[in-house]
């Protein structure tokens, strides 16, 4: 019984973390109209969110060694359960991205907190099939969040759109004494507080200076000081993770052909996906007259096959290579793009390119494990997610100030399709020159060997035990994808 109510409490939990990104792209018209905010604020909403997420991964995942998983699992819920409570009741825009900001905290740590109570409590087939849930999780979130949201919001007003997932979350954590204890454990190494701190501030300032450039202007002092810090400041990341003894990342894995392969693939898949699940929403409304019930319909052809098509991937290894399967969905992702650029047949394009995504999400994390020697597998597979996602956050708030750009910081008007096509293409161009690159690095060689960081102990502070590994051609990948998990 401890141990269903630990698998639901956290799946729950789990499942409000990517529902709560992208289904409050379809609210976005109405969050700006409602408080009267401008676009770079209304923004905000989002790219807070989502750099706050990207960034604190690295930081919660080792504090939940160092404090308890318990702990930090039933921070991150409580963080996020009250912020999401606090946007519903947010009466100005400031007050709403500032909550927004705060939510990106705590769902970092109830993500990460999550895998590692999962982790304590199951072992053996058992683990593999709760985190084969873990990513089946995280795969309904992603892709139903703008559906279900459209339904919230046209019942009951945009702020149910926070009030759910806060009353869900407050509900999770009245039953957090069900979840196993932990405790401390002091033979941890220290965290490296010099790369979390360098990482988050960096990722941040870029997001700054991205949202608030169309609006301020490129030259203004406050976005040209935001966007030379922060790339002052991953110049200076880098140097500090090459010099640490447990670095934040091991970095060495780049210089694996496969692996940085397989980076590439992931960061252009989820570059494309993440901001189209943003932004899509808010052109079917008012460019093409969509109601949100609408608009949330017609998303999903662009998120429905994440269900299908990754189990189908798993299947389809027996004949087809998985690196071939990674080459196919970039394929497909430029195809669907170009198609989707085009202006005609949208739900063949949207559907086009979300088989392609899908196929993307079921391989690579696996093959991204496997990519490089056991040994090291932890280290891969947390560089891997931090790549993704900060792929996904910079990929939103990139598209965004092109949109914003193009459009006079309106996201309407005869401009909007115009920006979004362009857009599109370029999204196309990415995901047909990465097929290519991906295709070259991931043919067979000698890659080589990975620099373990110092002393003897060959993890770095993101690794992380991984379900059973799956095989080079990728089988057993479809399971396994987005298994990080902690221990």
């Amino acid at each position: 019984m401890c141990r269903t109510a630990t698998l639901l409490i956290s799946l729950v939990a789990l499942f409000l973390v990517p529902f709560t990104l992208t289904g409050t792209s379809v609210a976005l018209s109405d969050i700006s109209s409602a408080l009267h905010a401008s676009l770079a604020a209304t923004q905000w909403v989002v790219n807070a969110y989502s750099a706050t997420f990207a960034s604190f991964m690295l930081v919660t995942g080792s504090l939940a060694d160092r404090i308890g998983r318990r702990r930090v699992f039933a921070s991150g819920v409580a963080v996020f359960a009250g912020c999401g409570l606090l946007s519903a009741l947010a009466q100005n825009i400031v007050l709403l991205d500032v909550a927004r900001l705060l939510a990106g905290v705590g769902a970092a740590a109830t993500a990460t907190g999550a895998s590692a109570v999962l982790a304590a409590a199951f072992t053996g087939p058992a683990r593999a099939k709760v985190f084969g849930l873990f990513g089946t999780t995280i795969g309904i979130g992603l892709a139903f969040g703008p559906t279900l949201s459209a339904l919230v919001v046209h019942e009951w007003g945009w702020r149910a759109v926070f009030t759910l997932p806060g009353v869900l979350g407050l509900v999770c954590l009245a039953f957090f004494r069900w979840l196993p204890a932990s405790v401390p454990d002091p033979s941890k190494p220290p965290m490296d507080h010099a790369g979390a701190v360098l990482f988050t501030a960096s990722l941040l300032l870029l997001i700054f200076g991205l949202v608030e450039g169309p609006a301020l202007g490129w030259t203004d002092v406050r976005v040209v000081t935001a966007l030379l810090t922060a790339v002052l400041l991953l110049v200076v990341f880098v140097a500090v993770e090459r010099r640490a003894a447990i670095p934040l990342l091991n970095l060495s894995l780049f210089s694996t052909a496969r692996f940085l392969g397989l980076c590439l693939a992931i960061v252009a898949v989820v570059g494309v996906f993440a901001p189209l699940l943003i932004y899509l929403p808010t052109f079917f409304q008012t460019s093409l007259g969509m109601s949100v019930n609408e608009s949330g319909l017609a998303m999903i052809a662009l998120t429905g096959p994440i269900l299908v098509v990754p189990l189908l991937c798993g299947i389809a290894v027996r004949w087809v290579r998985g690196p071939v399967q990674v080459v196919v969905s970039l394929v497909l992702v430029a195809a669907g793009a170009a198609w989707l650029a085009a202006g005609a047949a949208l739900i063949p394009a949207l559907l086009v390119l979300g088989i392609g995504v899908a196929i993307a999400q079921g391989l690579l994390d696996g093959l991204a494990v496997s990519a490089v020697p056991p040994e090291h597998a932890g280290a891969a597979a947390g560089t891997f997610n931090t790549a993704k996602l900060t792929a996904e956050t910079l990929g939103i708030a990139v598209v965004g100030s092109v949109l914003a750009a193009m459009t006079d910081n309106r996201l309407a008007g005869p401009a909007f399709p115009a920006a979004l096509h362009l857009t599109l293409w370029y999204f196309a161009a990415l995901a047909a020159l990465t097929a290519v690159a991906t295709s070259v690095l991931l043919r067979p060689r000698g890659d080589p060997e990975v620099t373990p960081p110092r002393p003897t102990d060959s993890t770095t502070l993101m690794d992380r035990p991984t379900v059973p590994e799956p095989s080079e051609d990728g089988s057993g990948t479809a399971a396994a994808a987005s298994t990080t998990v902690t221990d």
